[in-house]
């Protein structure tokens, strides 16, 4: 007699066939997740913002455009590219490094129009003027300018003497360098300005040279201030002597004056007494003789001699008046 054994008769096995509405709502949240991402990736490349001190360059399919109102704007997403340019005033050394004041002798070292040579360090303030231009017109703006100082420093050296340089010389050296970068980067048309560019430091390349223009810028002080007290001796002592002088001059003019009325009194009364003379000559000659007489005999001393030359009497006139 054959059994069949079943472990599992009457028992109810169990569906094995998957859920039907699980697969569907999975799918549906990947692509609410997508969708949400993608929308948050647009979102974030919708928006940029620039600050103050920015502009921005906004490119739409290779075509550049400036942004000059600061706070925040929008582009197209991948389509619109943004780059920003920073506006401010920005430096440069030209033969040494800003940050450390480490020297660049290749960049220094300058020769003069007295054949000698001279170290001498710049800084050149710039800034940006065109965004658009900055970035599109050359590949290296900023070092078309530093190339152009550097030509245009050796240049203006070369015409100064060495001592003009050092010492005098800098004011005028540097308001020529300037003005021959600015029209250069005029014409270039890079987008780049020339803000200032200013003498930091000049001096012989050895000691020994260096302490003998020092001497030198000493004595021409010296030499300053010995005229700046001749010019403030001359200054107080001029017055004085411009006085003086009108004095004097007075003082002649006055005593001319009084020579030149003396003298016209003198002829007045000679013409009187010349006229008179014409109508009475004996009388006014006899009126002259006692007039002349009255002048010259007072305070006389009269001597009588013998004829042997012994003194016989002597006496004063004055006395005999009196």
């Amino acid at each position: 007699m054959k059994v069949d054994f079943n472990p599992f008769a009457g028992a109810k096995m169990p569906d094995m066939k998957p859920a039907g509405g699980k697969k569907p709502r999975m799918g549906r949240t990947a692509a609410i997740v997508a969708a949400v991402a993608v929308v948050a990736v647009l979102g974030f490349n919708s928006v940029y913002s620039i600050n103050e001190q920015e502009n921005a360059v906004v490119t739409t399919l290779g075509s550049p455009q400036a942004v000059t109102t600061p706070g925040l704007h929008f582009k197209i997403p991948f389509i619109q590219q943004v780059r920003r340019v920073d506006m401010t005033i920005k430096g440069l050394g030209i033969g040494y490094v800003p940050g450390t004041a480490e020297s660049i002798p290749d960049e220094s070292l300058m020769i003069t129009s007295d054949y000698n040579f001279v170290n001498v360090d710049f800084f050149v303030e710039y800034r940006v003027t065109d965004p658009v231009k900055f970035l599109y017109s050359s590949q290296q703006p900023e070092m078309i300018l530093k190339t152009l100082a550097q030509s245009y420093i050796r240049d203006t050296i070369g015409m100064y003497p060495v001592d003009e340089i050092i010492t005098t010389g800098k004011s005028q050296i540097q308001s020529e360098i300037k003005e021959k970068i600015m029209a250069r980067m005029e014409a270039e048309d890079v987008g780049v300005q020339l803000v200032n560019i200013t003498i930091q430091d000049a001096e012989p390349p050895t000691a020994e040279v260096l302490t003998a223009f020092k001497e030198v810028e000493t004595a021409k002080q010296g030499k300053e201030t010995a005229v700046n007290n001749a010019n403030k001796y001359r200054s107080e002592q001029l017055p004085a002597a411009e006085a003086q002088a009108d004095q004097i001059v007075q003082q002649a003019e006055g005593e001319r004056q009084a020579r030149i009325n003396e003298a016209s009194g003198q002829v007045a009364r000679f013409e009187s007494m010349y006229a008179e003379y014409m109508q009475y000559p004996l009388i006014t000659k006899q009126r002259m003789y006692y007039e002349a007489m009255e002048e010259l005999l007072p305070g006389m001393k009269v001597v009588i001699q013998s004829e042997d030359g012994e003194t016989l009497n002597m006496f004063n006139m004055d006395a005999a008046q009196g």
